[in-house]
């Protein structure tokens, strides 16, 4: 028996819509700017530590700041959080572009990049967690996983279309105008949302703190599983995207006329493209069963699978096919367990659930590269690959767990 449809969507299309195309914008930006950051070493003289601590800002800041913008969003709205987040975004690359100039900044150019960085981790918590709670507040149990799933799917199709422009105009030009070009990209998101998304009101009249989040989670412990399972799923990508370059390299890896590392190119689009693709069906099929929650569960053991055939199969065929399986159960994943979470938040908790759920995630994707890597070493690439396949079993496990003893209706909570 189908759930009833808890809200009115009064143009739900049109606003959802203009905020899946105004993401997609600052994820473009994104990755415009990704393939020169890595290079201020070369192009500034600054030490690898330093450019370490430049690339790791954005995600760190991003980490510390989920819940207190999603307790921010649930008691002034998303309207104005959203405006700011896009700005942060869009200033970033600005900063970037100053930070090139020698001596315009009295600090140096590693204090403005890690300054403009930390700018841009606010803003993505603002965009991200604004973007989760304003599309749940406008839509239903009957559309929601679609509106979820476009705007995942388009925020991750954003990113490898910047990586190619990126690319092509530092080339062609420099990395100045590609950092130029990034926050012009991102700006055009500023007047879609403000055309479009509406000023709606907070759900209570005074939102709740952070120290009601663990009350939240004692009261429903399906809310602590998800953010779980959303911690081993960007753990999981963000491992696979780290070590798979050397992961190439050891096993030679060749592709007609390319080496290992481009090879490694063409893992990484195909992986995304998948990643991509899966969120944007996912999402929509979810909202045609009874128990979207079902859905997660063959989504984390196809991506159990695909870790397993790159650890057993270590050839290109292996790597790529496996590579793409695991994109694909991760990417179907990922919209049903948010659009879920949508479904069992109080409403004036909305944002502040959805700050700590992708504080989970962004903890996941912190961890990976700093366990992935020195795992891989001391362990080998098989050993490592068979663990991540472990680990998406065991998600596999968690949600089934919370199947069983709880169920999948929204309105239906289990206290531990």
């Amino acid at each position: 028996m189908r759930l009833p449809a808890h809200r009115p969507d009064p143009g739900v299309r049109y606003v959802a819509t203009s905020f899946v195309v105004g993401i997609f914008f600052p994820a473009v930006a994104g990755g415009i700017t990704f393939p020169a950051l890595p290079r201020l070493e070369l192009v500034l003289g600054i030490s690898p530590t330093v450019v370490g601590v430049v690339l790791s800002t954005t995600g760190a800041v991003r980490l510390l700041s989920n819940a207190p913008v999603g307790s921010l969003l649930d008691q002034v709205g998303t309207r104005r959080p959203l405006i700011a987040g896009v700005l942060l975004l869009s200033v970033a690359p600005f900063g970037y572009a100053l930070g090139l100039e020698p001596g315009a900044v009295p600090l140096g150019p590693a204090a403005v990049f890690i300054t403009a960085r930390a700018g841009a981790g606010v803003g993505s918590a603002l965009v991200l967690v604004g973007g989760y709670a304003m599309i749940t507040d406008i839509t239903t149990l009957d559309n929601r996983g679609r509106w979820i799933g476009y705007m995942l799917g388009a925020y991750g199709l954003g990113f490898p279309a910047g990586l190619v422009v990126g690319g092509l105009v530092a080339d062609v030009y420099d990395i100045r105008t590609a950092f130029l070009l990034a926050g012009a990209v991102s700006l055009v998101s500023i007047p879609i949302i403000l055309a479009f998304v509406p000023d709606r009101a907070p759900s209570v009249e005074q939102g709740g703190g952070l120290r009601e989040i663990p009350g939240l989670v004692r009261a429903d412990r399906r809310l602590a599983v998800l953010g779980t399972v959303n911690g081993i799923l960007s753990f999981l990508s963000r491992a696979f995207l780290t070590t798979v370059v050397v992961f190439a390299a050891k096993f030679g890896l060749e592709l007609g006329g390319l080496g290992d590392m481009g090879v490694t190119g063409v893992m990484l689009a195909l992986v995304t493209l998948s990643a991509s693709g899966a969120m944007l069906v996912a999402g929509r099929f979810s909202d045609t069963t009874d128990g979207r929650l079902f859905l997660v569960l063959p989504s984390l053991c196809v991506m159990a699978l695909g870790f397993l055939t790159v650890a057993l199969v270590p050839t290109l065929a292996g790597i790529l096919g496996g590579g793409v399986v695991a994109a694909l159960g991760g990417g179907a994943a990922a919209p049903v367990l948010k659009a879920y979470l949508g479904d069992i938040s109080p409403p004036g908790d909305v944002a502040k659930l959805g700050g700590a759920y992708d504080g989970l995630g962004d903890l996941g994707g912190i961890l990976a590269p700093v366990l992935a890597l020195p795992a891989a070493s001391s362990m080998g690439f098989e050993t490592l690959y068979l663990g991540c396949a472990g680990l998406g079993v065991t998600a596999a496990i968690l949600v089934a767990g919370t199947l069983l003893s709880v169920g999948t209706t929204p309105g239906s909570t289990v206290a531990e």
